[in-house]
């Protein structure tokens, strides 16, 4: 036998992840840089369409924290996101306060409602919980229907201040600014709650790859399906605090209606499930489209740009462009 030997091969250091606070400071410095660029181009209609855009981002991501990472598909992300455009109204007419507190109502009452429907469902599985969240979306918008305080089936107008915060020129650059604050707050939270060291995301993770194994491994399967569903509402209600003032006008048919439901899917479902990249991904890239078929062809184009771009990666690419990614770095 040969005495001479192999060198040893290098090791490599394991890459470092970024921490929680470094990671909440990126995206306080991302959104900062957001609002210079459209404060920069300074046109009303790159402010709506940004916060068209950035709302989906908030509703994407507040879903996937439940269906994502939890495995609990809920169909009634309308019902959380109308929620929290009816809190708004109703606050808003009851105490008249500005956008910023109706916002935190909004985070109170879809983070109420998130924990009752935890409750209410917490031996629902499948196709059973989603259901019941349907069933949710279908209570909640008759109640508002027959409500005449927020405007009942004829709707509500809501008249934007007259006084701009300052620094900002116009209230639909301020409107705008907050979503994108709202925005980096629900991908940091996203992103948090998937690299906990308490082991909220995996336990989630647990939950969703096989319930009773991770209950019989001891993790507390029925308290982190509570959490995730009072953190999942609140973030879905705050995605639809500022719709009342977006348009100025909100009503039961718009605010309850199926593109918020199916989007809510649809855009984790094209990023990827697995990681708070993917709703950002699929929301800026779906939404993105649909604003441009409502401005070149027609707003009812948006639904059947959602079904075909979903059939296509349900075929071509079931893990999300994420996972399109990882395919071809290997």
């Amino acid at each position: 036998m040969s005495d001479a030997t192999l060198p040893a091969m290098p090791v490599l250091p394991a890459p470092r992840r970024m921490g929680h606070a470094a990671f909440w400071l990126a995206c306080a410095v991302a959104a900062l840089a957001v609002i210079a660029v459209l404060r920069g181009i300074g046109s009303e209609y790159a402010y709506f369409a940004a916060t068209f855009v950035l709302q989906y981002v908030v509703l994407a991501t507040a879903w996937n924290i439940l269906g994502g990472y939890a495995g609990y598909v809920n169909f009634g992300a309308a019902a959380f996101f109308a929620a929290g455009a009816y809190t708004t109204v109703a606050i808003g007419k009851a105490l008249g306060l500005s956008l910023l507190p109706c916002i935190a109502f909004a985070a109170l009452v879809g983070g109420a409602l998130g924990l009752g429907t935890g409750l209410l469902t917490l031996r629902l599985r499948g196709a059973y919980f989603a259901i019941a969240t349907l069933c949710l979306s279908v209570v909640l918008q008759t109640l508002v229907v027959n409500w005449s305080y927020v405007g009942g089936s004829r709707g509500a107008y809501v008249i934007r201040p007259r006084d701009v915060p300052w620094p900002f020129d116009t209230y639909g650059g301020y409107l705008c600014a907050v979503v994108v604050v709202l925005a980096a707050a629900a991908i940091a939270i996203a992103r948090t709650i998937e690299k906990s060291r308490l082991g909220l995301g995996l336990g989630l993770a647990a939950l969703r790859d096989d319930e009773q194994a991770a209950e019989a491994a001891g993790v507390p399967t029925l308290r982190l399906k509570l959490i995730a569903t009072t953190i999942s509402g609140a973030m879905m209600a705050v995605a639809g605090a500022p719709l009342p003032l977006l348009g100025s006008y909100v009503e039961p048919n718009s605010a309850f209606g199926l593109a918020y439901a199916v989007n809510a899917i649809a855009m984790p479902l094209i990023g990827g499930t697995a990681s708070w990249a993917g709703p950002l991904i699929g929301a800026v890239v779906l939404a993105s489209l649909q604003q441009a078929a409502t401005v070149t062809i027609s707003s009812a184009a948006n639904l059947l740009i959602v079904g075909v771009v979903l059939v296509v990666f349900v075929c071509a690419a079931p893990h999300g462009i994420l996972g399109l990614f990882k395919k071809g770095a290997r």
